[in-house]
């Protein structure tokens, strides 16, 4: 099976797997609520489920058992709710100001700026009740909980974020940019790719290191492949409007680097990624789906 099809089955597998909970996600009872329908609208509006993809394959590879894997499939819905969130905040007109994504409306352009809002709290606040569920029945699973709060707030993402805001129309140093993007990006993947490590109790071995070695490049390398499509891809391709860094004096790989500097700095994440599955085939783990999915971050189109 050459990498496109193996990518292919990867996609649909995690389709299956983490679908059905995602449609479930609310109570019934509150399916009418318009919230609720704001936040189903993003939520299942599509998109890769890269976040999924990636706890699904670590769980693969580290062969958990029957109750870890369905465990780790209710941290993949938690993890994909707080992205989906992320995402309805970050197009709002007080952010990045984005009116198309996964080629729909965004949720303020379909439901409005407040109710748009609400569903990311709903969403956010969702996830955390998930993860509270989790540790009501496994309160062994403290850390991989806690560790997806840490990442996703000020210490990750949203950090990453206020980073953002306040660096617009400014000029900032490439090590400040590295910083804003492991963090925006870098964290929720990082998320993705430990948690299930962090089921089977191991926390700073030298597999999990190299495990958050493998999401930090892998990070950047989807960062950096953003801001090349950015600049060189069209919103009929991607899904959502092209063009927006250099609308909002944004730095980026691209604008700090140029075209060829941010290649450059792609192949050199994309080399170090699988010099990194590498380490981990010489530990006993079948890496070669992570090596499927770094050949898609270095090549994508979309």
């Amino acid at each position: 099976m050459d990498n496109k099809d193996r990518l292919t089955e990867l996609f649909d597998k995690t389709s299956e797997w983490i679908t059905p909970s995602l449609e479930g996600s609310f109570p019934q009872e509150l399916s009418d609520d318009i919230t609720v329908k704001a936040a189903d609208y993003s939520l299942m509006a599509g998109g890769k489920r890269i976040r999924p993809m990636m706890i699904y394959m670590t769980s693969c590879m580290l062969g958990l058992d029957e109750e870890r894997f369905d465990i780790a499939r209710r941290f993949a819905v938690a993890l994909e709710m707080i992205h989906t969130y992320s995402l309805i905040h970050d197009d709002l007109p007080a952010m990045d100001n984005d009116d198309l994504r996964r080629g729909k409306p965004t949720c303020h352009k379909a439901f409005g700026e407040g109710i748009a809002i609400l569903a990311g709290d709903a969403l956010m606040n969702r996830a955390y009740e998930i993860l509270f569920d989790i540790l009501t029945e496994y309160p062994q699973y403290a850390f991989a909980a806690s560790n997806m709060a840490r990442l996703a707030g000020i210490c990750g993402m949203i950090g990453g974020q206020s980073i953002d805001l306040a660096s617009e129309e400014t000029d900032i140093e490439l090590e400040k940019l590295y910083e804003l993007q492991e963090k925006k990006t870098g964290a929720l993947i990082e998320c993705a790719i430990t948690t299930p490590y962090y089921l089977i109790g191991s926390y700073n071995d030298e597999v999990a290191v190299i495990l958050r070695k493998l999401a930090s490049h892998m990070g950047l390398m989807f960062q950096i492949k953003d801001d090349i499509l950015d600049e060189t891809s069209t919103a009929e391709v991607l899904g959502k409007n092209t063009g927006k860094d250099l609308r909002d004096e944004k730095a980026t790989f691209v604008t700090l680097l140029g075209l060829s500097g941010a290649g450059d700095k792609l192949k050199e994440e994309y080399e170090s990624a699988l010099t990194l599955c590498s380490a981990l085939k010489e530990k006993g783990y079948d890496s070669d789906d992570y090596k499927v999915l770094i050949d898609f971050f270095y090549s994508r189109e979309k």
